[in-house]
């Protein structure tokens, strides 16, 4: 069985979304936001992150 490094993973975390439960824990944070149609905050600049918008539709313009 592999061990979650929840500490490592929250020095890398960007969400600034506090009450958020999924926070280190990135399996859950990925299944949790593509079930909704969306992507994690690491996959957002800050400025981006910030506006909750994590949208693919989002993701996708900031590469275009």
């Amino acid at each position: 069985m592999v061990e979650c490094k929840i500490q490592r993973n929250l020095k890398n975390c960007n969400c600034t979304y506090e009450p958020c439960p999924r926070k280190g824990i990135c399996c859950e944070c990925l299944a949790y936001h593509r079930s909704h149609g969306e992507l994690p905050a690491c996959y957002f600049p800050p400025e981006v992150e910030k506006t909750y918008d994590r949208s693919i539709r989002r993701f996708v313009s900031l590469y275009k």
